[in-house]
């Protein structure tokens, strides 16, 4: 598996991402995550739609946080046929708290501690700390990305209005 070293920052250190960068105009990997319901969701169920991909280290974290509250704001703005997945490797039971708690209703959260196939599919598997790299990605109805950040320093958040309007253009 192909290991990108220093391709993002914790807090200034330098941390390895093992997968591939993906980009604009590539096949969006098929992947399966764990529901909250413990279920599996798998992208190719999710095919026809829009999905905004919103990938967190752990909600847990401020940032983390911050930012998965942000798309469930933004989210009631986007078409219907606009799912937005914030994925970690959270627990789902972990995850499920935390929405309840955070009134989180319009992001669905899975989590990829259980496949593990998320995370080196789409280039955001941290090798030092077993945990995914910030980012985000826009796939479009027809399965491909239309849209990839990788935040570079994770203690920043991501460019919302950036991932928003790739999301808007192809509804």
């Amino acid at each position: 598996m192909q290991e990108r070293a220093n391709a993002v920052k914790m807090k200034g250190s330098s941390l390895t991402l093992i997968g591939p960068e993906l980009r604009p105009g590539d096949a969006a990997p098929d992947f399966t995550l764990t529901a909250n319901d413990l279920s599996d969701l798998e992208l190719r169920s999710l095919k026809g739609r829009v999905v905004v991909l919103s990938v967190v280290p752990s909600l847990d974290t401020g940032v983390c946080a911050a930012q998965t509250r942000r798309f469930n704001q933004e989210a009631t703005g986007l078409s219907p046929e606009v799912v937005v997945l914030t994925v970690s490797m959270d627990l789902p039971f972990a995850q499920k708290r935390f929405c309840g708690a955070e009134g989180i209703d319009r992001v669905v959260t899975a989590s990829d501690y259980k496949h593990r196939c998320f995370g080196p599919a789409y280039g955001v598997a941290i090798k030092e700390l077993g945990l995914l790299s910030r980012s985000v990605f826009v796939i479009d109805r027809a399965g491909r990305i239309t849209y990839a950040q990788y935040v570079r320093e994770l203690s920043e958040e991501p460019d919302y209005a950036s991932a928003l309007a790739a999301a808007r253009k192809v509804v």
